[in-house]
């Protein structure tokens, strides 16, 4: 098994993920950072070149033929995108949306596009430049998100409430962050609970899933936005809506749905769920958390990129509610059933 990104936690928690499986692997490494890859508890390592230098896929395929890798799981976003796009010539399985379907998803203001035409709820979203936008949202609605339409983390994100606030925002990230006016988007901000939907496709049929939701984000009291997009503390959820909704959206981007669809929702004013982004063909960070809980997703990802059979698994709620997940940077982190917290208070 070959895991691209092997540096960071997202990759880190896959690979934990098949360490936690019924059977051993032999996992391959892979990533741009010769530090980050240190840390990695994978059985060897490789460097490779950025995913958008030339010799990149050259380089991967050298490693797949020098380990005999039969899978490739690429972790990072424009590794998910060069290795779909060149799937083909990839020398190992992959289990991959169609590159179409990524490139769609990473980029929010498309992916918005694509899910309202579709009747999926979604945020509204100017589509003009900053200070445009800004006014129209801000004339329908009490606050706005300006945000980068791709990136990970809540990028460049900021609720405002004002055209001057959007516009400084958006200026700072170009004049001082490398980013053009045309990176960014301005949209209705959300005002409810979050929500994160971790699912498995296969030929456009939902295998298994399971929502959680966000409750504290690592660092998010050191952004300007207030969250991270990862959570500190998370918890499974069972909502017949956001299931619902999450479902729809994947559907909506590709009715042939392959491999793994990570959705983000957050509540409305009235509760509703409304689709606010979508991870085609990686997993969210937090991966290993639903393997805690009993339902470990990257190894029935691998399964099926093999071609096994994995019927039986259920397609919504897959593991039970009121499962939390704490997690901090250097201290690790742990799952927490409902109602068996050991902190106590004293009266008064």
């Amino acid at each position: 098994m070959l895991v691209t990104g092997a540096g960071g936690s997202a990759a880190a928690n896959f690979v934990q993920s098949l360490r936690a499986a019924p059977e051993p692997f032999y996992i391959v490494g892979t990533d741009a950072r010769r530090e980050h890859l240190e840390l990695a508890d994978v059985d060897v390592r490789y460097l490779l070149a950025p995913s958008e230098d030339a010799s990149y896929l050259d380089e991967l395929n050298a490693v797949i033929e020098a380990e005999e890798v039969d899978v490739v799981h690429p972790q990072p976003d424009p590794e998910v995108l060069r290795v779909a796009a060149a799937a083909r010539d990839v020398r190992a399985r992959t289990f991959l949306p169609a590159a179409e379907t990524i490139a769609v998803c990473q980029d929010k203001a498309a992916a918005a596009e694509r899910l309202a035409a579709a009747g999926v709820p979604v945020p509204a979203v100017g589509q003009r430049d900053v200070h445009d936008a800004a006014a129209d949202i801000l004339s329908r609605h009490p606050k706005a998100w300006v945000r980068a339409k791709r990136g990970a983390g809540a990028r460049a994100s900021l609720p405002v409430t004002t055209v001057e606030q959007a516009v400084a925002w958006a200026r700072y990230w170009v004049e001082t962050r490398g980013l053009d006016y045309d990176d960014l988007m301005v949209g209705e901000f959300l005002p409810g609970r979050e929500f994160a939907f971790q699912s498995l496709w296969r030929r456009g049929e939902l295998v298994t899933s399971q929502a959680r939701e966000r409750l504290e984000y690592l660092y998010g009291h050191l952004t300007p936005s207030g969250q991270t997009s990862t959570p500190s503390v998370a918890k499974t959820v069972r909502r017949d809506d956001v299931n619902e909704v999450a479902a729809a959206a994947v559907r909506a981007v590709d009715r042939d749905a392959n491999g793994v669809f990570c959705v983000d929702l957050k509540e409305d004013g009235d509760g509703g769920p409304r689709v606010t982004e979508i991870n085609a063909g990686r997993f969210f960070t937090t991966s290993n958390f639903l393997t805690q809980a009993g339902a470990n997703m990257p190894y029935t990802y691998v399964r099926l990129a093999y071609g096994d059979d994995v019927n039986g698994l259920p397609p919504f709620n897959a593991v039970e509610e009121g499962l939390y997940w704490v997690r901090m940077v250097d201290m690790g982190y742990k799952l927490v059933r409902e109602g068996q917290w050991r902190s106590k208070r004293l009266a008064g």
